[in-house]
């Protein structure tokens, strides 16, 4: 019991989590030196060792980000110290973020990709949600699509809820971004995507609903993207990680594939954004 006690204890007087890791770096409990895991915690009597080209990202007990990318160790207290301010509720979302990526939700990843695989019958398929969790927040949406069969260029067909054309855009790339506040698409409240190859047409996607929130629910998202934005507004990989995992959270997909993409993007080298963008993805449904 004693012991049950003391590990308890310790659990919960971390100092720092670990949200994303690339490289060989290590954390020093005690005597031994161990490789560092996404996911683990870090006390305040640790201390780490960065390798040469290597990235972590830390969230502190008081949800306060941190990037470390200088190679070489130093000492967690040291890195405690470079926090200040009080706690926020960042560590709702961060919290949220490692229990999605835990490795009890990557068992359920097989499932869900069998799943998607044999209800998928599109040639094309684009990573946009059902049209239950299609609002979108923000007014950038990120077009992304797969295919195993269609060959590019693709056409992208944006159509108004009655089915008439507002745009065809033609692209060798397997991704676009939409300014919802285009004159194009400024008046619609929602629009339909599609995508289909120049080369051959009947190879295409299912048509995707993309559909504004109402005055309310933007006002209920920007309230609460208020209580953490003073935390995550600096441009950085792990800043949009955390605001991907705060989309989700709140049933916003296509706001949360914009900021994965972002993250990605910031930090193409490391692995971590990149298998948890496509654990999402697969996790609603959205790729095979």
């Amino acid at each position: 019991m004693v012991l049950a006690f003391a590990l308890a204890a310790r659990a919960q007087d971390y100092a720092f989590k670990v949200l994303a890791n690339k490289g060989a770096n290590e954390v020093k409990s005690g005597e031994a030196w161990q490789p560092i895991k996404t996911g683990a915690t870090l006390q305040l009597s640790d201390e780490i060792k960065l390798s040469e080209n290597a990235y972590i990202g830390l969230v502190h007990k008081t949800g306060k980000p941190l990037e470390l990318k200088a190679p070489g160790s130093i000492k967690v207290a040291d890195l405690a110290s470079r926090v200040s301010g009080g706690t926020s509720v960042l560590n709702k979302y961060t919290d949220f973020i490692l229990s999605s990526n835990s490795a009890e939700a990557k068992k359920n990843k097989l499932s869900a990709t069998g799943a998607v695989q044999r209800g998928e019958s599109n040639d094309i398929q684009i990573m946009l949600p059902e049209n239950q969790h299609s609002g979108i927040y923000n007014s950038a949406a990120v077009i992304s699509w797969e295919s195993h069969k269609a060959e590019g260029p693709y056409i992208v067909t944006i159509n108004n809820m009655f089915g008439e054309e507002l745009a065809q855009i033609e692209t060798p790339e397997t991704q676009l971004q939409v300014e919802l506040t285009d004159p194009k698409f400024a008046g619609e409240n929602a629009i339909l995507v599609s995508v289909f190859s120049k080369a051959d047409p009947s190879k295409k996607s299912a048509e995707k609903l993309i559909k504004k929130l109402s005055p309310a629910e933007k006002e209920r998202v920007k309230v609460s993207l208020g209580e953490i934005m003073g935390e995550v507004s600096e441009q950085t990989a792990l800043n949009k990680f955390i605001l991907a995992g705060f989309y989700e959270e709140n049933h916003l997909f296509i706001d949360a594939v914009a900021a994965y993409e972002e993250a990605i993007k910031l930090a193409p080298e490391v692995p971590s954004y990149k298998e948890a963008y496509d654990d999402f993805l697969i996790r609603h449904g959205m790729k095979r």
